[in-house]
């Protein structure tokens, strides 16, 4: 598959009205963080207050939505777009939001940019990592589809992902390259965080609400975005029919697209715009008449991506 640059662009917006863009607040990217886990431990303490197999259904959604807008706040960092310092920039990424969700920035951050200067080629691990596997085989049929997002729901798939992902970031080749991390920080953070369960007796509050929504709804969340972004029913012949955006509705918003998520290819141009600009950035870019015309832009994840998922006469079938 040939490889695709954004320097080969030739888009014709203001330079002046993109550069403010790149501009970085870590006020917003920090409460977008303190949102999160805020809400995590308000759907906690509310679960157990009225605890029942509906409220606690819920509460392993909502936690593992916003595990998933952790992640994003991650990635976010991992192009440094959270504090100017960059050591301090990744060693609170990391204790606030990489060290409970089991890895590091460091590891991803070496697949990451990969990622980014090899997109969907044979030099893009992500790509050739999931190229092949049957969850992201398509076109399929959406019965065939919410078969696997259901199988994340009783947690055989999301158990799956995460051996998958820990093979994935332990393999020989993600040690060789890049800053290499120091184990310290998260040795010491798991001393730390499993003391505390032990001298509180928080196991199985720990287990309830964070390794089952680990387990199932994070990883569910992650498959949803990762198809969204990369498969079905895209083009790979441009750099803007290599990858996809997706608008969604408000709902779709907090458990599926959280902190403008879903704006990948706006993302996959100028990665240095913090995610708080993004849809700054999507009505600019949608002023340039090549953009308009040629970018995939999808309306909505269960409207719009669901129909983009089957081949045409799969579609035409229904």
């Amino acid at each position: 598959m040939q490889q695709h640059n954004a320097n080969d662009l030739k888009l014709s917006i203001d330079p002046k009205e993109l550069k403010p863009l790149f501009k970085t607040s870590a006020r917003r990217h920090a409460l977008a963080m303190a949102f999160d886990w805020a809400v995590i431990f308000a759907t906690i303490f509310g679960c157990i207050l009225v605890f029942n197999p509906f409220t606690y259904l819920l509460a392993v959604i909502t936690i593992g939505a916003r595990m998933h807008a952790l992640a994003i706040l991650m990635h976010d960092a991992t192009h440094y777009r959270f504090l100017k310092n960059r050591k301090w920039n990744d060693l609170l990424t990391n204790l606030l939001t990489m060290y409970p969700l089991f890895t590091s920035i460091e590891k991803y951050r070496q697949n990451h940019f990969k990622h980014h200067n090899h997109l969907n080629t044979e030099e893009d691990p992500d790509w050739v990592a999931k190229l092949g596997k049957r969850a992201f085989t398509f076109p399929k049929t959406r019965a065939e589809f919410l078969t696997t997002v259901f199988s994340y729901l009783i947690m055989y798939q999301g158990i799956m992902d995460a051996v998958w992902f820990l093979r994935r970031f332990s393999a020989p080749e993600m040690k060789s390259t890049g800053k290499p991390e120091n184990p310290w920080p998260r040795a010491l953070f798991f001393i730390a965080l499993f003391a505390t369960l032990t001298v509180t007796g928080g196991w199985k509050i720990y287990a309830l609400f964070w390794i089952v929504p680990y387990l199932s709804t994070f990883f569910m969340f992650q498959y949803i975005r990762s198809v969204a972004e990369h498969f079905g029913e895209l083009a790979y012949d441009h750099l803007l029919t290599s990858t996809r955006s997706v608008k969604p509705n408000w709902v779709e918003q907090f458990f599926i697209a959280p902190h403008q998520v879903g704006y990948h290819l706006e993302h996959h141009l100028y990665p240095g715009v913090p995610f708080y600009n993004l849809p700054k950035l999507h009505q600019l870019l949608m002023t340039d008449s090549d953009y308009c015309g040629k970018a995939h832009i999808t309306q909505g994840y269960v409207g719009g991506l669901l129909n983009e998922l089957g081949a045409p006469e799969m579609m035409a079938a229904r």
